[in-house]
């Protein structure tokens, strides 16, 4: 290990422990500690307020150049006992924003909409861009539920039209939609980090004057019917909100729901079909797109 090197110390756990080692590798030097999946295995979008791991977690302390790891291994075995996968690695010095940066490209969805960081440019001719950075909140269209609805607003004539965007989070259909032509959009959410991505992305694509934000609660809002309505969340909470969405989304107005696993299609579709003749499902990577029309 070349002494010019930051050390990476990962051990393997489950996520009732991460938090645990989170604090033992701090006490051991650590100045940043990550987690990420030892897996595959999804998590989905947190309530607000809420925190969740995977089942199978790696926990990642980094430690200044030049440390030596076999103290603090043997610290943790001591600590933690021999049953516990752990190993130390050097991480080469680099500039690390422009390595995070590098990471991120422009994104194409449907014939004409891209999804691009604010640092890079799409030069194709006849591009829908709409500027994202990763951060805020959920959603910045690398996710196979952002993408399907993503190609779903590209193939509409959203011309003149009043969008829905259902739990909004960055705001990415809704500014996507507006980019599109659509007249305006309305974007609910629950969570208030949700609003505030939503305001400032609006605002770095110049369509904020044509974003209405509101803050979503169990009770019927009190919005103008829309012609096209999209919600990106979960399968349960999607299911629980079609008394709302159905209320709010105009007789021939057009559907999409996401953030649905393959496997759960059928479910929110039955409770759908009350109000909306449902198309055939499409699916990406293990994820539906659901499409209808309200009746």
């Amino acid at each position: 290990m070349n002494s010019t090197d930051w050390l990476q110390i990962k051990l393997r756990t489950t996520n009732q422990s991460a938090d645990v080692i989170a604090e033992l590798l701090e006490q051991l030097g650590a100045m940043a500690v990550s987690y990420t999946d030892a897996e595959d295995s999804p998590i989905l979008e947190p309530k607000p307020g809420e925190r969740r791991l995977w089942p199978n977690t790696e926990v990642t302390g980094l430690l200044a150049q030049g440390t030596d790891p076999k103290p603090i291994l043997d610290k943790l075995k001591a600590i933690l006992g021999d049953h516990i996968p752990m190993a130390a690695t050097a991480l080469e010095d680099k500039n690390w924003i422009r390595a995070w940066m590098d990471q991120f490209k422009p994104l194409k969805f449907g014939e004409h909409l891209w999804i691009c960081p604010s640092w890079l440019e799409v030069k194709e001719e006849n591009a829908v861009v709409v500027s994202l950075d990763p951060g805020l909140a959920f959603g910045t269209g690398t996710h196979p539920t952002t993408a399907l609805c993503l190609g779903y607003l590209d193939s509409l004539d959203l011309q003149g039209k009043q969008v829905l965007d259902y739990g909004c989070g960055s705001g990415i259909l809704a500014i996507a939609a507006l980019k599109l032509g659509a007249k305006n959009a309305l974007g609910v959410d629950i969570d208030e980090q949700a609003l505030q991505a939503s305001r400032e992305n609006a605002e770095r694509n110049n369509v904020s004057d044509k974003l209405e934000l509101f803050m979503g609660t169990d009770q019927k809002l009190d919005l103008p019917k829309s012609p096209v309505t999209v919600a990106n969340i979960l399968a349960g909470p999607l299911a629980e909100l079609e008394p709302i969405i159905a209320s709010l989304t105009e007789s021939g107005g057009k559907l999409a729901l996401s953030g649905i696993l393959t496997e759960q299609a059928d479910s929110v579709i039955e409770a759908y079909s009350k109000d909306f003749v449902m198309n055939k499902v499409k699916d990406k990577e293990g994820w539906a797109l659901l499409t209808g029309t309200r009746k």
